[in-house]
């Protein structure tokens, strides 16, 4: 992680909305008048954990939740939810706004949107379901030819399964802004001596879409003892935040044609890195080119 795209302190959430409020801004412009040019062409806006679409707090019921309470600063407390509203705001309007969430209660407090945005009411579809299950029936099940999407995976830890980025990459059709939970979800399951629980394996596994990261991220070191006992052998974790980081976005660059190679890492007050918000276009042709062209000048900006 270079020294210029550090975020150190601050509203690291409002960091994250303000980069991807950007690109739905110009993404909708170039959608629009794609739109204008061929019959039915349509391009919508996908939120997979939309929240409450306001700026409140997310819990998590996730097993893992007590490696994330780093990320539970008081700077993420009043901006996290608020990427469902950003885009609802976007103009030129987006044709299909697609919000989903598991959690019961803030599914509800979701559903005031249409009422908040009564204009768009008949574009807002919302969804009470898993994330991960919805989408890969979304992404493998519709016809993604004259259709285009951005899609905010926005997870509180590391729900996101490796399945599902594959089957988003395979539409051929879709932007995704992804947070990557670097240093509250990976690196902190990444123990130090290798003897990494059979759950936890498990949970990186999925994340990853591979079990190779632990050949990339641990190395075994002989050394002879000096009680006379012959060799001994230990594993040491050789893996920070720039290998973990340089990792995930190889695994990215195995199924998107384009990735931009230099995320933004997000820290907390406490200059605690958290995230890695990453991108990545699906679709392999110009259209895939111009949308990381404009996501990398995102990325890589200050922002005013």
């Amino acid at each position: 992680m270079s020294a210029t795209s550090q975020q150190f302190g601050g509203d690291w959430t409002a960091e994250k909305l303000e980069r991807v409020r950007k690109y739905l801004v110009a993404y909708a412009k170039i959608m629009s008048a794609q739109r204008e040019k061929k019959r039915g062409f349509r391009f919508a806006y996908i939120d997979a954990f939309a929240g409450t679409g306001y700026n409140t707090h997310k819990q998590t019921n996730d097993d893992f939740a007590p490696f994330f309470e780093g990320a539970r600063a008081s700077d993420s407390q009043r901006f996290i939810d608020g990427s469902a509203r950003i885009a609802l705001k976007v103009e030129p309007r987006f044709d299909r706004y697609i919000f989903i969430e598991h959690n019961a209660s803030r599914f509800a407090e979701l559903s005031k949107l249409k009422e908040e945005f009564a204009e768009l009411h008949d574009r807002i579809q919302l969804v009470n379901a898993d994330a991960n299950t919805y989408l890969n029936d979304l992404c493998l099940n519709r016809n993604w030819r004259s259709h285009r999407a951005v899609l905010f995976l926005d997870p509180f830890g590391m729900q996101v399964t490796w399945d599902t980025i594959a089957s988003i990459a395979k539409t051929e059709a879709i932007d995704l802004w992804l947070l990557f939970p670097l240093g509250t979800g990976a690196n902190r399951l990444l123990k130090r001596d290798g003897k990494i629980p059979a759950s936890w394996r498990a949970r990186l596994d999925a994340t990853f879409g591979s079990s190779d990261w632990y050949d990339a991220f641990y190395q075994k070191v002989e050394y002879y003892s000096l009680w006379g006992e012959g060799t001994v052998t230990e594993t040491h974790k050789q893996a920070n935040f720039n290998t973990i980081s340089e990792y995930f976005l190889k695994r990215l660059g195995t199924v998107f044609p384009h990735v931009a190679k230099h995320p933004l890492p997000l820290f907390n007050s406490a200059n605690c890195p958290l995230y890695l918000l990453c991108f990545a276009a699906g679709n392999p042709g110009s259209g895939g080119k111009t949308g990381l062209k404009i996501a990398q000048d995102i990325l890589k900006r200050e922002l005013l």
